[in-house]
């Protein structure tokens, strides 16, 4: 007769060699989004244990569908430990929406923001904690840039004096009053965070200074630490994150009138007008006839315009394989729409030929607008 296998109590850790804390309700949820980083998950949440050790705590953290089983890692500690917890996000990609994802699941009233690359000093989040607790703030940041803080001996020279000047914008742009806006390492009420998500940017990477921009009455605190060296893995940070920061920027100056993915839509839209017309000129210069030029300009133009939204405005969402081809079919059929839309308008505007440039703008702001929010809603939208 087979003998059934125990089952292994929740309160033992056979990983580690040590008790895993009992169920309670979490006082404190640190999110930490994650791509590509399993080598790291297991001596974070180790070094979760220690730092936090009187803490009623939770880890939860959120992976953009990683290639190298980080999912599986954290699923691994899960099973033993309830205070781990995963969202894989399947399609979608970037930093301050996997952070936002991250906080919105938590029912802690403190949420933490970190990396999961053990660059940030996990010893710092009780006396964050602690701040936050006792009410002397609203947020508490980790300063590369406070007393002791410092970045020196884990940043390249070119991506330090990178940061300060984004620091420098940011502080100019939207008169945030806190030495390091580029953080990444912060605590907050979670009530601050629920009452400002739906203002709140899904793209680029930097979530602390969009929750700041639309939290002016907040109270905030900063503590240094020192930030660390890398061990595992490569940074996610590209060449992207810099147009994605000005965009943001730009969005809060502007009051969120000016999305960062609308700006990037208007800007790939005007390279497209100069790629139109590089194109009609050529053709015309081989002699073919105007209106076949134009019909092949045209699409160039939306060939041009579909490509650089799908890799760059809408990265997030981007449509590959049969999706990609699929896609352009939709862009181009509601591009059409939109220069019927755009003529049809400037048609009614143009009543003094020496006001053309009103009409022609009037035309070019409904196609822009038009184009925008049919192809957010229809050929990227969300799956």
């Amino acid at each position: 007769m087979n003998q059934a296998t125990p089952r292994m109590p929740l309160d033992a850790d056979p990983m580690h060699g040590h008790a895993v804390a009992s169920r309670g309700s979490a006082e404190l949820t640190i999110v930490v989004p994650t791509l590509n980083e399993r080598a790291n998950i297991g001596l974070l949440v180790a070094r979760l244990r220690e730092a936090l050790a009187h803490i009623q705590w939770e880890v939860v953290f959120v992976d953009d569908d990683s290639k190298d089983g980080t999912i599986a890692a954290v699923r691994d500690i899960a099973a033993i430990d309830h205070r781990v917890r995963a969202i894989r996000r399947i399609a979608r990609r970037g930093l301050a929406g996997a952070c936002l994802e991250g906080i919105l699941s938590s029912s802690a009233p403190v949420v933490a923001v970190m990396d999961g690359d053990l660059q940030h000093d996990e010893t710092r989040l009780s006396a964050m904690f602690e701040i936050v607790r006792a009410g002397e703030a609203d947020m508490v940041i980790a300063s590369r840039y406070q007393d002791d803080g410092s970045a020196d001996g884990a940043m390249t020279k070119l991506r330090t004096n990178g940061s300060r000047l984004a620091t420098r914008l940011a502080q100019l742009l939207l008169k945030t009053p806190i030495r390091d806006p580029m953080s990444g390492f912060f605590m907050a009420r979670r009530e601050i965070v629920d009452a400002v998500a739906p203002r709140l940017s899904r793209q680029g990477f930097k979530i602390l200074l969009d929750i700041v921009a639309s939290s002016p009455a907040m109270r905030i605190k900063e503590i240094p630490y020192v930030f660390g060296p890398r061990l595992h893995g490569q940074s996610k940070l590209d060449s992207m994150v810099v147009f994605e920061y000005i965009g943001l920027l730009i969005a809060k100056a502007s009051g969120d009138l000016i999305s960062t993915r609308f700006l990037a839509f208007g800007l790939v839209g005007s390279a497209g007008v100069f790629v139109h017309l590089a194109a009609l000129h050529a053709l015309l210069s081989e002699g073919l006839p105007f209106t076949a030029a134009q019909t092949a300009a045209m699409f160039t133009a939306m060939a041009f315009n579909y490509t650089l939204n799908n890799a760059f405005t809408y990265r997030d969402l981007r449509r590959r394989g049969w999706r990609f081809l699929t896609g352009f079919g939709m862009f181009a059929a509601l591009c059409s729409f939109g220069v019927v839309a755009g003529v049809g308008v400037s048609s009614l505007l143009y009543t003094n030929p020496s006001r053309w440039w009103m009409a022609g703008l009037a035309a070019a702001a409904v196609g822009a607008a038009w184009n925008y929010v049919t192809n957010s809603a229809i050929t990227w939208r969300p799956r």
